[in-house]
């Protein structure tokens, strides 16, 4: 598939992989051992001038945790000014005064997890104390703030109070709350090696990740299948080169010819990533869409 016929509308900017939670489920295997990588403040420009000018609507900037990227309201207002719709994903625990300001000027929009209505179920999975006292408090002031906030429950370990953390951020005000398993990548694959076949075959459909040394992936689980780096070529050259060709080929292998065209509605840009999900499907994998029980808020 050319280029010209898979247009790049949304990508996610992992501006770090530095994070002060350190959940077992994280695909990105972020941490406090986390660094900014090798992408430069310059770099990152470049590459959004470079989404700007090919017609990408949407980015999303994610880690790690973003807010920890000193220079992540610089990169918001660039790409709020080159054009771009911008979403920052979260975890919510740590966002300075400069960032709110930085939210309600460009429009930005937010996403979070949240694991359990209690404090200690929450902090369980994110191994940070007080973590769970810190985004919903800082939930609590986006939507005073009146920045727009979807929500996301990943079911981790066995009694989580899944069910009930999906009710409280209803309770609190958040519209968009979806729902999903734990994916078996990063720390949450247990040193097991990445596959293909755990993928859900969408990747490359409007969409890829750059990651903070420069990778491009085609989505962010599939880091393992790399179609270059922005720091070496840019990216209307990768996007749509040989290599994307092989990777798709390879995607179709496993996942059929149709997986490609056909895009339910979590997977497109405007929707966001496909970690939370929307609360429209429920669930990331359209293969199991249909029989998923959808966690959202209540009726």
């Amino acid at each position: 598939m050319s280029a010209a016929q898979n247009s790049l509308r949304f990508a996610w900017l992992e501006v770090t992989g530095l994070c002060n939670e350190f959940c077992d489920h994280c695909y990105a295997d972020s941490s406090p051992k986390g660094t900014h990588g090798t992408m430069t403040v310059e770099d990152w420009l470049r590459v959004i001038d470079q989404l700007a000018e090919i017609g990408t609507l949407d980015v999303q900037f994610i880690g790690g945790e973003p807010t920890l990227y000193p220079n992540l309201p610089a990169l918001i207002r660039y790409a709020h000014g080159s054009g771009l719709s911008v979403e920052v994903f979260s975890n919510m625990t740590r966002i300075r005064d400069e960032l709110w300001e930085t939210f309600r000027d460009c429009g930005v929009k937010l996403a979070t997890s949240y694991y359990s209505d209690t404090a200690e179920d929450h902090d369980q999975v994110t191994r940070l104390r007080g973590s769970h006292r810190k985004t919903r408090a800082n939930v609590e002031k986006a939507l005073s703030l009146n920045i727009p906030l979807r929500g996301g429950v990943v079911a981790v370990r066995e009694g989580q109070r899944v069910q009930e953390a999906a009710r409280d951020l209803a309770a609190l005000g958040v519209v968009t709350v979806g729902g999903d398993r734990t994916r078996a990548f990063g720390r949450a694959s247990k040193g097991a090696a990445p596959t293909i076949s755990d993928l859900c075959g969408h990747c490359a459909h409007e969409k890829c990740a750059i990651g903070p040394t420069g990778d491009v992936w085609p989505c962010v689980l599939g880091r393992f299948l790399n179609i270059g780096n922005v720091q070496d070529s840019p990216l209307p050259e990768i996007w749509g080169g040989l290599r994307m060709g092989e990777v798709l080929a390879d995607i179709r292998v496993v996942h059929g010819a149709g997986a490609q065209s056909c895009t339910p509605p979590q997977f497109l840009p405007m929707c966001g990533p496909c970690g939370p999900c929307v609360p429209s499907v429920g669930h990331c994998d359209p293969r199991e869409a249909d029989s998923a029980a959808t966690i959202g808020s209540p009726a």
